[in-house]
C-alpha cells in the first residue's frame, strides 16, 4: 500500500508524544499545522505533529469532483453519511501504517494520540477504537462516526477508558451538532473517557477551542508519563 506524503512539526528535539493529525474533506495537509504552532506546547516533553495528505479521489456527493479526501461519501443528511466502507478501510490502514512508523522511530503507542477534523476526525475515530494496543487519546473536532456499528462492532478492550476530546461547533451546519452529540453517546456507551466542549462557532476552530485541546493534551500527557 501507498505511504500517505506527510508534513512533520516537532517541538523539540527527540519526540516523547507524536500526535497524527487528519485534515478534513478538500484541505490539505499544512491546514493545521498553525493549530499546531498556536498550541503552543511545552518544549518539555517534545511532541511530534504528523499531518497526512489525503489521496485525491472523486466525492459523489460533490458531484464526483477529484480532491482529497479519506474516503468517498454517496449521500449525505443532518443525521446520516452513506460512506464507501473500502475506501474507509484503506485510509484506516495508511493511518496504522504512520503509527507502526512512529513506534520504530522511538514512541510507543501509548505516547500517539490521534487527532482528526470531519472526514479526517471520522477516520481518527474509527482507527483509534479499532486498534489493538493502547493509544494516548483522540481530538475529534467537528467531526462524527461514519460507521458507528462498526466501530462498535470492533471496539477493542485495549480503548476501555480512552480519553477523547470532542470539539464542534454549536452551528455547524456540515457536520450536524447532533453527529457530534451521536458520536459522544456511542464514545460514552463504549466506555472511553470523552470530554464534549462546543463553541459558538461554525464548521471551522477556534482559539477557545484550541487553548481547550492545549490543557487537555498536556493533562493527558502528564497522565501517561505517570
Amino acid at each position: 500500500m501507498t505511504a500517505l506524503n506527510v508534513i512533520e512539526l516537532e517541538t523539540a528535539i527527540q519526540p516523547q508524544f507524536s500526535v497524527i493529525w487528519l485534515h478534513g474533506l478538500g484541505a490539505s495537509a499544512d491546514d493545521f499545522v498553525p493549530v499546531a504552532k498556536a498550541l503552543n506546547l511545552p518544549r518539555e516533553p517534545a511532541v511530534r505533529f504528523i499531518f497526512p495528505q489525503a489521496p485525491q479521489q472523486p466525492v459523489t456527493v460533490n458531484g464526483g469532483y477529484i480532491m482529497p479526501a479519506w474516503y468517498d461519501i454517496l449521500e449525505i443528511s443532518a443525521l446520516a453519511r452513506k460512506v464507501d466502507s473500502v475506501g474507509i478501510l484503506r485510509s484506516i490502514e495508511q493511518i496504522e501504517q504512520l503509527i507502526v512508523r512512529e513506534n520504530q522511530r522511538g514512541v510507543a503507542t501509548s505516547h500517539i494520540f490521534l487527532a482528526g477534523f470531519s472526514q479526517g476526525g471520522a477516520i481518527a475515530y474509527q482507527t483509534a477504537l479499532a486498534y489493538p494496543e493502547r493509544l494516548a487519546g483522540v481530538i475529534a473536532l467537528s467531526t462524527y462516526m461514519a460507521e458507528p456499528a462498526k466501530i462498535t462492532q470492533h471496539m477493542q478492550p485495549a480503548q476501555a477508558q480512552l480519553p477523547v476530546f470532542v470539539g464542534h461547533g454549536r452551528a455547524d451546519d456540515v457536520v450536524s451538532l447532533a453527529l457530534g452529540q451521536q458520536a459522544f453517546a456511542t464514545l460514552q456507551m463504549l466506555g472511553c473517557q470523552p470530554q464534549w466542549h462546543d463553541y459558538p462557532m461554525r464548521h471551522e476552530v477556534c482559539m477557545p477551542e484550541i487553548d481547550a485541546i492545549r490543557q487537555w493534551l498536556i493533562e493527558q500527557m502528564v497522565h501517561v508519563a505517570g
